[in-house]
């Protein structure tokens, strides 16, 4: 059954919301727009801020979901947080479009917004009025995913579920630096 709801989970991750909304939206595939990723804030920017925000409450519902359906199924710790990592490397590397897909930024999301709830909470309005500041996610997410670890800590959240809020958004990061890479060197 573990086994299943890791590769369950992966299959929810591999949705391709922004590709589905790009192809509903413009006839186009999103991978060849804009930043070139299939994720929420590429579709905010190139299908319309309404079509981005819809995608990103999708793709955090994705991960919020999966991490319900391993605690309802009563699965182990470990296949709880395995599931949330599946989740997030199917929404990067989905096996419907040839393994590349977006960052997984609003996967985490939804994927924290259900382990670590009240930390999510306390740091939701600083991220958003960051976001709104600056008009780049980048800089509210790179606070939230800094600062998140320490009111863990503070709130007395378990060490793993530290380590795993601090690994996910590490993934996100690693993501996003080698899918950039190419086209830096390339104008380098």
């Amino acid at each position: 059954m573990a086994w299943f709801v890791v590769i369950f989970s992966y299959f929810i991750g591999s949705i391709p919301t922004a590709y589905i909304a790009g192809r509903l939206k413009t006839g186009r595939d999103i991978r060849k727009m804009g930043d070139l990723n299939a994720g929420a804030a590429n579709a905010y920017r190139e299908l319309n801020p309404g079509a981005g925000v819809l995608v990103g409450v999708i793709d955090g519902v994705k991960g919020l979901t999966v991490i319900l359906i391993a605690m309802a199924a009563s699965m182990s710790q470990m296949v709880i947080l395995f599931a949330g990592l599946a989740a997030v490397v199917g929404h990067n590397w989905p096996v419907f479009l040839g393994f590349r897909g977006g960052r997984g930024v609003a996967t985490t999301l939804g994927i924290l917004m259900v382990l670590v709830t009240i930390p999510m909470l306390i740091l939701a309005l600083p991220t958003v009025l960051i976001l709104v500041w600056r008009r780049n996610v980048t800089p509210s997410m790179a606070f939230l995913f800094i600062v998140l670890p320490f009111v863990d800590w503070i709130m007395k959240i378990p060490v793993i579920l530290i380590v795993y809020g601090m690994a996910l958004p590490a993934l996100v990061g690693i993501t996003t630096w080698f899918r950039t890479r190419p086209k830096a060197l390339k104008r380098a």
